[in-house]
């Protein structure tokens, strides 16, 4: 099983124009659920820490292995949803790794 994690802070003027935005961004990715293969999980999480180094947003998937991953950087309908969200990023950070008992066995 392969992770994949993104953080993302989000543009906004105001306090309720960031929420706007963190919603919207929300909802896209929580439309993927059941409409990718190999796409085993996915939550959004939104900062509650108010540190000023933290993200606003966290993308947690989990997908069946790396070619679903691979697949999934193509796949129509995460291609739509990077369209709806295109411009509302100020930064953005990935990682994707391989789950903890596999990365054991490769040790």
């Amino acid at each position: 099983m392969i992770r994949h994690i993104v953080m993302w802070n989000v543009r906004g003027a105001s306090g309720a124009e960031k929420a706007a935005n963190v919603e919207r961004l929300r909802r896209s990715f929580h439309s993927l659920r059941g409409r990718v293969p190999g796409l085993l999980c996915l939550e959004v999480g939104v900062d509650s820490s108010g540190a000023d180094y933290a993200c606003d947003v966290v993308l947690y998937s989990e997908f069946a292995s790396q070619a679903a991953l691979d697949a999934y950087a193509s796949h129509p309908e995460h291609l739509r949803v990077k369209q709806e969200l295109e411009g509302l990023r100020t930064a953005r950070h990935q990682v994707d790794y391989r789950s903890g008992k596999q990365q054991e066995r490769a040790a």
